[in-house]
């Protein structure tokens, strides 16, 4: 009686782990929202080869933008006493814009 009762509640375990519970439907909007973005994304063309400026000029950007990249320290010091270099702005803008431009032109 014991090995019977013992082989139905391991049936009753093993039949309930075997099959688990019924898989969730997905609704339609879902599906096609799906099959959407599968079609959006196979519709992206490739990205674009970009043509390098020379690399002599690149090479000329990389060294301005170090060199004014040097000086804001220093004048980041100076606002801490209340003097504002009236090009620091100025100098700011251009780092973004030479550090822009060169991110453009070397990455993919």
């Amino acid at each position: 009686m014991k090995t019977l009762t013992f082989c139905l509640l391991s049936l009753s375990l093993l039949a309930t782990v075997a099959f688990p519970q019924e898989a969730k439907r997905v609704p339609k909007g879902i599906r096609e929202a799906d099959k959407a973005e599968e079609k959006f994304e196979k519709s992206i063309p490739p990205p674009q080869v970009s043509v390098h400026r020379n690399p002599r000029q690149l090479q000329q950007d990389a060294n301005e933008l170090a060199r004014l990249a040097e000086s804001i320290p220093a004048d980041v010091e100076q606002v801490g006493r209340g003097i504002l270099a009236k090009d620091l702005n100025e100098r700011l803008k251009k780092i973004e814009k030479l550090s822009k431009r060169l991110r453009n032109e070397l990455g993919p």
